[in-house]
C-alpha cells in the first residue's frame, strides 16, 4: 500500500508520515525541505526563484514517487498533485509566469505518463491533516525558520 499525507504548510504532515509509516513498518519518504538549495533563494525573491523551485520540487518528487511506488507500503509526505497547486498559486500570485507554468504542465504530464507505465499507478490512499489556522501558524513560528515551511 502506499499512502501520501497532504494538507497546509505546518499542519503536521511530516509528524503524520513519520507515524504511519512506523506503525505499517515501512519507509518514510519526506518531503525535501531541510536539504534544499532553492528555498532559501525563493523566499529571498519569489518571482525570481518561483519556477526554479516548483521544477525541484517535481524532480525531487517525481523521484520519490517512482522508488514508493516499486515497493509495498510507504508512505510520501506531501504529493506531486499538491506540487500542481502551488505551482498554479504562484502563477496565480505572478511569481511564475503563463510561459513557465505551461512549461511546468508539460514536464508535469510527461512525469505522469512514465508513473502510468509502473505496475502500480497511484497511491492508495490519501490523508488529509488539518487544523485550525492559529496552530498552524503557531507550529511554523515554532520552527523558528524565516520561510514558511
Amino acid at each position: 500500500m502506499v499512502i501520501i499525507t497532504a494538507g497546509m504548510i505546518g499542519v503536521g504532515k511530516t509528524t503524520l508520515t513519520g507515524k504511519i509509516a512506523a506503525h505499517l513498518g515501512t519507509k518514510a519518504f519526506f518531503e525535501p525541505v531541510g536539504d534544499n538549495p532553492v528555498l532559501p533563494l525563493y523566499y529571498s525573491n519569489p518571482k525570481q526563484y518561483g519556477f526554479l523551485l516548483q521544477i525541484y520540487f517535481l524532480n525531487k518528487r517525481f523521484s520519490m514517487i517512482k522508488k514508493a511506488l516499486s515497493d509495498d507500503n510507504n508512505v510520501l509526505d506531501r504529493s506531486i498533485y499538491e506540487d500542481a497547486l502551488f505551482t498554479r498559486e504562484n502563477n496565480a500570485d505572478g511569481n511564475i509566469s503563463d510561459t513557465e507554468l505551461s512549461v511546468y504542465l508539460k514536464l508535469l504530464d510527461n512525469m505522469m505518463t512514465e508513473l502510468n507505465q509502473l505496475p502500480k499507478k497511484a497511491p492508495d490512499l490519501l490523508v488529509y491533516a488539518d487544523s485550525d489556522f492559529d496552530t498552524i501558524k503557531y507550529r511554523i513560528k515554532k520552527r523558528g525558520r524565516d520561510t514558511g515551511t
